[in-house]
C-alpha cells in the first residue's frame, strides 16, 4: 500500500500557492485526504483479516450421490475437531429438521471435511458469493481519491497554466513586499487624511487611456498618485486655486536599490500583464477541473448509493465442487462485513460534501464573470485613482488571490499605475540627478548663455527648477516631462527645445512661460505630439517646428492654432509640406523671419506668402523649386533671400527682384545654375551672393557691377578663369572660390580689393601666388590647401593679420617660407582650425 507522505507528494505545491488557494480548494483538499485515509484504512482491514468463512448447509453421498450416508464409512478427522464415534442404531437421519424425528441431542454436526478443504472452500466463495463491491471497494475508493487529488491541483501542474501561475505569485509576493509598495500606499493615506482636514480639493484624475493626450496639468493640489487632467485648449489665465496645505512628506526614505528593484517590478508587471490579457487559458482550465470533480461527484454517489446495502453478513454458496466435499451449499459469513458498511457511509458522506462544495465553486465561478477585474474599491479607498480594470487570466488570477486576502489586489494595484510609476521615477532620478551632478552639465551656447541638456531620462529632476540663472533648456527624448509650478523660479529661462518631449505643465508654470518665454523649439514625429500650450504663449518671438507636417495634418496644426501667438517675429518650418499652411495668414502680418526646409518635399503652393508683408528674412530650403517663386516679388521688405537645396536651373526671374530695395543678401548655393543673367545688375543692394555647389563655368560682368557687394561664395563650380574686374569689388571681405579649376589668379583682386579678410582658394590648380598678396593687410584667413603650388611667397609674411590659425597649407608649403616669415607666424599651424565660409 502507499504511505501518506507518497501520497501527499500527489498534492505537494510550493507554500506560496496557497495565494490562489479559496477556501473551498483548501477544504476540499483536506477532504481528499479524509477519502484516502478511509480507503487506505479500508484496504488494510482486507488484508490482515480473515475475509470470509464458510460451513455446508447439507451432506451427500461423494461417491453414490445418495441422501443416506454410509454408516460404515470412516469419517474424515481434523487435528482442530474430534472424531464422532457413530453407532449403527444411532446414526442421525438425513433431514434433521423434520418434525417427526425425535431430538437429537447432540455438540454439533461432523462435515467430514479436512482443514484445507474449508480454506478451499472459503477462496472459491469470496469470489462467487461475496458482492463485487465488497471485495475491491477500497481499491475503488482509493482510485477515486487519487483522482480526486490530482484534479484539485491540476491547474498548477499544467504546463500552459503553471508558468502564468508561478510568475504570477512571484510577481505578486515581490509586489507586496517591496518597499516603494508601503512608501506609495503611506504617503495615499497622508494625502487622504490632509483632504479630510483641509476640506474638499479639487482632483485631476484621469484614466490610462489619457497617458497620450498632448497636455496635462498638475496644480499643487493633487495627489501624489492622482494623474492630472488635461489643460483646456483655449488657455487663457491659469484658474486661481485657494492655497491647499501641503501632505505632510513621507518618513520612508527609498535607497537606490529599493528603487531600481521597484523600477524593475513596474516592467514585470507590465510584461506579464501583456502576456495574460491575450488569454484565458487559466481560467478555462480550472472551470474544467472543477466541472471534473462535480462529475466525479455524481459518478461516485450515482453508482456507490446503489451497493451499500449489499454489504452484509450472510451469504450462501453454491460451488460446483461437490465432487470433491461432498457437500453442493455452503453459508458464508463476510467479518469486515459491519465495519466495511461504515467506512462506506463515511466515503459516501465524505464525497457528498466534497461535491456539494464543488457546486457551490461552479456557482462562483458562473454567478460573476471572473474575467474582469475593477479596482474601483482600491480607487474608492486610496488616491490611487488611474488604475487600470484588467481582463482575461491576469483578471482571473486577482479574483483568487482576493479569496485569499484583498489586501493583496489592493498592493499590487500600486505597480499597475502609471502615476505611481511616474512618481517611483522622480525619485530615482532625483536621487540621481541632484543639484551637483545637474550643475556639472551646464554649458555655455554660441552666445554666452547657461544651457542645460538633458536626454533621455525618465523625467525632469527637480534641482533643475533651482538654477535661477539658466537661459536655455534643452529636454530630449523625455516622453513623462513635467513642468511644475516651481518653474517660476527660472527667472532667466528665455530659451526652450523639446526634442520628442510632449512636455505637460501645471497652471503656474504655464503663466509663467506664457508671459516670460521667448524662444521655442520643438521636434516631433506627430502633430499630435506638439503640447496644446505652446499655441497659447503670447510672448514668444521665436518658434521652430521640426516633424511631421505633411498636407494631411496641415489641418491638424490648427488653423487657430497660431493667432494667438500675437507676438511671434520667427517661425521655423522643417517638415515635408506641399504648400504653406494657410493659419500661417493669422501671424504672416508680424513675421519677419519665415523658413521652410522641406527636406526633399516639392513644395508647390506659396499664395500665402503674399499675405506676409513684413517678412525680411525668407527661406525656403530643399522644397526642389525649380524657379524663384513669383510670391516672393511680393514681399518689398525682404532683406534675406535664401533658396539653397532647390533644383534651381536659371535665375532669369532675378530681375524682379530689383523691386525689393532692400535685398541685401541672397543665397542660390546647392542648385543646377549654369548662367548668371545680366540683369543681376539690377539688385544693386546685394552685400552677400552665394552661389557655391553650381555649374558655373564663367562669370558676367554684371556680377562685378554690384559695388556694395562684402561677400561672396563661388565655391565648387566649374569655374576656369576669374576675371580682372573682380577688383571693382572693393568693399569685398569674403571670398571663396575652393573647388574650381583655376590655374592662376588675377593681380587686380590683391591691389585693389585691400579689405579682403577670408580668402579660400583650396582645391584649385593653382601653380603660384602672385607677390601682390601682401598687399593684403587685413588678411586673417587665407586657405590654400589642395593645389599644385611648390612654394609660398615670402610676402605672405607681409600679411599683418595673418596669424598662425588663419594660415591653412601643407607643411611642405609652410617650410618654404623664410625663417623670418615663419617667426613672425609663430612656427606652428593648427591643422584643426574649423572653416567657417
Amino acid at each position: 500500500m502507499f504511505t501518506l507522505s507518497e501520497l501527499a507528494s500527489l498534492s505537494e505545491t510550493h507554500t506560496t500557492h496557497r495565494i490562489l488557494k479559496p477556501w473551498w480548494d483548501v477544504f476540499m483538499e483536506y477532504l481528499v485526504f479524509a477519502m484516502l485515509m478511509v480507503s487506505i484504512f479500508s484496504g488494510t482491514l482486507l488484508i490482515s483479516n480473515e475475509q470470509v468463512v464458510c460451513l455446508p448447509m447439507d451432506q451427500t453421498d461423494p461417491v453414490n450421490d445418495s441422501s443416506t450416508p454410509n454408516p460404515t464409512a470412516t469419517p474424515h478427522t481434523t487435528p482442530d475437531t474430534p472424531t464422532p464415534t457413530p453407532t449403527p442404531d444411532t446414526n442421525p437421519p438425513k433431514n434433521t429438521a423434520d418434525p417427526l424425528s425425535p431430538p437429537v441431542k447432540e455438540r454439533g454436526r461432523p462435515t467430514n471435511l479436512d482443514y484445507q478443504q474449508y480454506v478451499y472452500i472459503s477462496q472459491v466463495c469470496y469470489h462467487m458469493a461475496l458482492p463485487w463491491y465488497s471485495r475491491y471497494f477500497p481499491y475503488m475508493a482509493l482510485i477515486h481519491s487519487l483522482i480526486l487529488l490530482v484534479s484539485s491541483n491540476f491547474w498548477f501542474k499544467f504546463p500552459k497554466t503553471s508558468s502564468k501561475v508561478e510568475h504570477f505569485i512571484g510577481i505578486l509576493g515581490k509586489c507586496f513586499e517591496s518597499p516603494w509598495t508601503s512608501k506609495a500606499l503611506s504617503e495615499t493615506a497622508c494625502e487622504d487624511s490632509s483632504e479630510t482636514s483641509g476640506g474638499a480639493r479639487h482632483r485631476f484624475s484621469t484614466s490610462s487611456t489619457t497617458r497620450g493626450r498632448a497636455s496635462e496639468e498638475w496644480s499643487p493640489g493633487t495627489p501624489l498618485l492622482a494623474r492630472a487632467g488635461s489643460f483646456p485648449s483655449n488657455l487663457g489665465s491659469p484658474p486661481q486655486e485657494s492655497p491647499v496645505p501641503a501632505a505632510p512628506s513621507s518618513t520612508a526614505i527609498l535607497d537606490r536599490k529599493d528603487g531600481e528593484q521597484a523600477k524593475a517590478l513596474f516592467e514585470k508587471v507590465r510584461k506579464f500583464r501583456q502576456h495574460t490579457e491575450d488569454t484565458d487559458h487559466v481560467y478555462r482550465v480550472y472551470v474544467c477541473q472543477t466541472v471534473f470533480k462535480v462529475f466525479k461527484f455524481l459518478l461516485i454517489v450515482g453508482y456507490t448509493s446503489s451497493f451499500v446495502d449489499s454489504i452484509s453478513f450472510e451469504h450462501v454458496c453454491q460451488p460446483q465442487i461437490r465432487f470433491l466435499t461432498g457437500y453442493s451449499r455452503f453459508f458464508c459469513t463476510h467479518s469486515m462485513a459491519f465495519m466495511l458498511h461504515k467506512l462506506l457511509l463515511s466515503y459516501v458522506l465524505l464525497v457528498s460534501v466534497y461535491g456539494l462544495i464543488g457546486v457551490y465553486t461552479l456557482f462562483w465561478i458562473f454567478r460573476r464573470s471572473l474575467r474582469q477585474y475593477s479596482f474601483e474599491k482600491v480607487r474608492e479607498e486610496s488616491s490611487i485613482r488611474d488604475v487600470p480594470d484588467v481582463r482575461n487570466d491576469f483578471a482571473f488570477l486577482l479574483h483568487m488571490a482576493d479569496q485569499y486576502d484583498q489586501l493583496y489586489s489592493k498592493r499590487f494595484a500600486v505597480f499597475l499605475s502609471e502615476v505611481s510609476e511616474h512618481r517611483l521615477l522622480e525619485e530615482n532620478l532625483n536621487h540621481e540627478w541632484g543639484y551637483d551632478k545637474l550643475r556639472q552639465h551646464v554649458s555655455r551656447d554660441g552666445l554666452g548663455r547657461a544651457e542645460l541638456r538633458l536626454s533621455t531620462l525618465s523625467g525632469i529632476p527637480k534641482a533643475v527648477f533651482e538654477m535661477p540663472d539658466l537661459q536655455v533648456l534643452k529636454l530630449e527624448l523625455i516622453p513623462e516631462a513635467r513642468l511644475p509650478a516651481k518653474l517660476s523660479q527660472m527667472s532667466s529661462l528665455c530659451e526652450l527645445h523639446l526634442c520628442h518631449c510632449p512636455a505637460k505643465v501645471e497652471p503656474l508654470a504655464f503663466s509663467f512661460l506664457r508671459d516670460r518665454l521667448r524662444s521655442l523649439h520643438v521636434r516631433f514625429t506627430d502633430v499630435g505630439e506638439i503640447p496644446p500650450w505652446v499655441y497659447s504663449l503670447r510672448a514668444l518671438e521665436e518658434l521652430s517646428l521640426t516633424g511631421n507636417l505633411s498636407s494631411d495634418n496641415n489641418r491638424a496644426i490648427g488653423l487657430e492654432s497660431l493667432r494667438e501667438l500675437r507676438s511671434l517675429k520667427s517661425l521655423s518650418l522643417k517638415s515635408n509640406l506641399t504648400k504653406i499652411p494657410s493659419g500661417l495668414v493669422e501671424v504672416a502680418g508680424h513675421l519677419t523671419r519665415l523658413s521652410v526646409r522641406n527636406d526633399g518635399t516639392r513644395l508647390l503652393v506659396l499664395n500665402n506668402l503674399k499675405r506676409a508683408g513684413n517678412l525680411s528674412e525668407l527661406e525656403l530650403l530643399q522644397c526642389q523649386l525649380e524657379r524663384i517663386p513669383h510670391a516672393v516679388f511680393s514681399l518689398t521688405g525682404l532683406l534675406s533671400l535664401d533658396l539653397r537645396g532647390n533644383s534651381i536651373r536659371s535665375v532669369e526671374e532675378v530681375v524682379s527682384l530689383q523691386h525689393l530695395r532692400g535685398l541685401a543678401c541672397l543665397r542660390l548655393c546647392h542648385n543646377q545654375i549654369a548662367a548668371l543673367p545680366p540683369t543681376l545688375c539690377m539688385v544693386r543692394k546685394l552685400e552677400q551672393l552665394c552661389l557655391s555647389h553650381n555649374l558655373l563655368q564663367s562669370l558676367p560682368p554684371a556680377l562685378f557691377t554690384l559695388k556694395k557687394l562684402r561677400h561672396l561664395d563661388l565655391a565648387y563650380n566649374l569655374l576656369a578663369t576669374l576675371p580682372g574686374e573682380i577688383g571693382e569689388l572693393e568693399l569685398l571681405s569674403f571670398l571663396s572660390i575652393s573647388g574650381n579649376k583655376l590655374e592662376a589668379l588675377p593681380g587686380e583682386l590683391f591691389r585693389r580689393c585691400a579689405r579682403l579678410r577670408t580668402l579660400c582658394l583650396a582645391n584649385n590648380s593653382l601653380t603660384s601666388l602672385p607677390p601682390e598678396i601682401g598687399l593684403l593687410s587685413q588678411l586673417s584667413y587665407l586657405d590654400l590647401r589642395g593645389n599644385g603650388l611648390e612654394r609660398l611667397p615670402v610676402e605672405v609674411g607681409s600679411c599683418g593679420a595673418l596669424k598662425k590659425e588663419g594660415l591653412r597649407v601643407e607643411d611642405r608649403l609652410f617650410n618654404t617660407l623664410p625663417s623670418e616669415a615663419k617667426e613672425r607666424l609663430q612656427l606652428l599651424l593648427r591643422s584643426d582650425l574649423p572653416t567657417s565660409l
